[in-house]
């Protein structure tokens, strides 16, 4: 079976890091796109941070630019997101995705999600 399994969420206090981990398996994933999504209760999901599985292309929405970085390590299937100087806007279940091209926006593979919780 094709799956993204997300591991990393948990507490931390602002001005802390974390790490999130996907590892993608059930199929061969070269070519595709990998990305972080974030969703708060009652708020609709965002865009965190995108890359190439061959770990070219990253890309990041604005309100992370600096403090995130994705990266992926194929000989483990497994997609990264360093999370540095957590604010408490940073609270939301983290979710990995998968994108078959290089390009565009079909996020259609998901993961079930991490709960990312940061205290002030």
């Amino acid at each position: 079976q094709v799956r993204l399994v997300e591991s990393g969420g948990g507490l931390v206090q602002a001005g802390g890091s974390l790490r999130l981990s996907c590892t993608a398996s059930g199929r061969n994933f070269n070519n595709w796109s990998m990305g972080w999504f974030r969703q708060e209760p009652g708020k609709e999901r965002d865009f965190v941070a995108s890359v190439w599985w061959n770990g070219g292309g990253a890309i990041y929405a604005d309100s992370v630019k600096g403090r995130f970085t994705i990266s992926t390590d194929n000989a483990k299937n497994a997609v990264y997101l360093q999370m540095n100087n957590l604010k408490p806007e940073d609270t939301a279940v983290y979710v990995c995705a998968g994108n078959p091209s290089l390009f565009g926006t079909n996020w259609n593979l998901w993961g079930q999600g991490t709960q990312v919780t940061v205290s002030s």
